[in-house]
């Protein structure tokens, strides 16, 4: 059972998000963000001998891992997998009925207090809680992690080529290409 499912039965009334953003930003920090984590670097290692690596993580995800069954042969496909694993689990329970709406994070970045309010009303919070909630974008969520922002800062970006197989894997998850505007659906 997803975990969103069990969140359901556990609070009926729970309210559900999925955030998505740019997949050239996405394929970026999570590239940067496996340098930190060893296991997931590893992890990434081993995809570029065998495509069951993609494979067993999406069914991990409670996806079809044959979708996902392809070798990492660069630095963006393992950002690539994971972006269409997620967005893959938002469109499936999306379309199994849960009341789950998308929030692209460049919208949100970009008008931070219309979009807080917004979000807010969407949980059934008080929306006088809009500037405070702004205040949060100041600050690192990972601060205190391997993955800060000061930490991974410092790697270098992986180049953007985006190979046959990039492009391949992008159309087969029904995401944008690189270069082209994240979206979603239903979205704020």
């Amino acid at each position: 059972m997803c975990v969103v499912c069990m969140c359901r039965q556990l609070f009926p009334s729970v309210r559900c998000l999925f955030t998505y953003r740019d997949i050239e930003k996405v394929t970026k920090s999570f590239y940067r963000s496996t340098l930190m984590v060893p296991l997931g670097h590893l992890i990434f290692q081993l995809g570029k001998l065998s495509s069951q690596v993609g494979k067993m993580m999406a069914e991990s995800f409670g996806l079809d891992g044959s979708d996902f069954a392809v070798r990492i042969t660069n630095d963006l496909m393992p950002g690539v997998l994971l972006a269409g694993m997620t967005t893959a689990t938002y469109l499936d329970m999306y379309r199994r009925g849960f009341d789950i709406k998308a929030l692209r994070y460049e919208d949100l970045v970009a008008r931070p207090l219309d979009m807080c309010r917004v979000i807010l009303e969407f949980c059934r919070l008080p929306v006088s809680l809009a500037e405070q909630a702004v205040t949060a974008f100041d600050v690192d969520s990972q601060r205190n992690s391997m993955i800060a922002k000061s930490v991974i800062g410092h790697f270098k970006e992986p180049e953007m080529t985006p190979e046959p197989e990039v492009k391949e894997q992008l159309k087969k998850c029904g995401l944008p290409l690189v270069g082209e505007p994240a979206r979603a659906a239903p979205r704020f």
